[in-house]
């Protein structure tokens, strides 16, 4: 079974007019789903704000604190990341629908969708990248104290390295965090380089694969085959939460991956088989995207995928010059850094 959680006050988080994050993203994408057929094979829940005391699961009392105050008044979190008046509720907003979509997974449910969600960007104290809290963390360690839970997977396919969620879990051995990204020598946050592979306890436990730019489809679908399953099945997670950003797409104006809509289908279909495989519990978190159409398909291939429908949207692939050689190599370093670690 699947489930979708939204509200209609998602498309309230809204950096502005002259912003690459604008607000109106999440209302597109149900619309699309509706008319494509999609929703009558989900079912939707509208989630509630995450109380402060989930936030404080995550992130420290001064900088929830420090939020607060700037959805007050406006503002900047950071140079990249206006604070709009009300954004302390927005926000919450999408990390309490996090937290129910991970809760529907312990109540019938194999996987949830969260179209506004997967903001890991944000740090324990501070953050930029348009994220203000760590709807990742704050959901993972929700059920950990509810339900338990030892082992947890995060996929992170969005085009910019998680290096919120990689603070929060670096000497963590209990999360497994795998990394997909544009390499940061090249792209915003300038983190997730190959050779971080977390600390003390949690060393193994971080995997970084910085993709250089243009890598394309085909040479991204061969480096998440060679790496994501085999340390998946040694893991054996409890939940795997999947941040399915699509800002890796060819139009995307911020990124240069370079990758098809089809390539969101089949990456979600391997994220659901992966899933089904260990723990049958996978918590998708959209991620980002900042051509908003081109976002949309993408995010209904996902769908697709995950439902094994086989009615998702093509294209032609116009990108030349693949980094075959390059990610292959790039491939080979990082199975010798994971060696001492996982058998890949």
């Amino acid at each position: 079974m699947i489930g979708i959680v939204y509200h209609e006050d998602y498309n309230k988080y809204d950096l502005g007019v002259d912003h690459p994050l604008v607000g109106n993203k999440p209302g597109k994408t149900m619309e699309f789903f509706e008319e494509k057929g999609i929703m009558k094979d989900v079912e939707l829940f509208t989630p509630n704000k995450a109380a402060e005391k989930d936030l404080l699961r995550a992130h420290s009392e001064n900088y929830v604190s420090r939020i607060k105050e700037l959805s007050r008044t406006g503002g900047m979190l950071a140079m990249d990341t206006p604070a709009k008046v009300g954004i302390y509720n927005h926000a919450s907003l999408a990390t309490g629908g996090s937290i129910l979509a991970g809760e529907k997974l312990f109540e019938g449910f194999n996987c949830m969708v969260n179209p506004l969600a997967g903001f890991h960007h944000a740090c324990i104290s501070a953050s930029s990248g348009f994220c203000f809290f760590n709807d990742i963390a704050v959901a993972i360690e929700y059920l950990r104290e509810k339900h338990k839970l030892k082992r947890f997977l995060i996929v992170d396919l969005d085009v910019h390295h998680g290096n919120g969620t990689q603070e929060i879990y670096y000497d963590d051995p209990t999360v497994l965090n795998i990394s997909f990204h544009q390499d940061g020598r090249t792209l915003y946050p300038g983190t997730g380089s190959l050779e971080k592979i977390g600390r003390d306890k949690g060393e193994g436990f971080t995997v970084n694969l910085p993709l250089p730019p243009g890598t394309g489809s085909a040479s991204y679908l061969k480096a998440f085959d060679e790496i994501i399953p085999p340390i998946t099945k040694q893991f054996k997670p409890e939940i795997i939460i999947y941040q399915s950003g699509v800002d890796t797409h060819h139009s995307d104006p911020l990124a240069d991956l370079n990758l098809t809509y089809q390539t969101y289908y089949h990456l979600a279909k391997k994220m659901r088989e992966l899933s089904a495989d260990t723990c049958d519990k996978l918590l998708v978190l959209f991620g980002g995207g900042y051509n908003s159409s081109a976002s949309v398909t993408s995010y209904y291939n996902i769908m697709c995928g995950l439902l094994d429908k086989d009615k998702y949207l093509k294209e032609i692939d116009n990108t030349s010059h693949q980094k075959f050689e390059r990610v292959k190599n790039l491939v080979f370093d990082l199975k010798k850094v994971l060696k001492p670690h996982w058998e890949i």
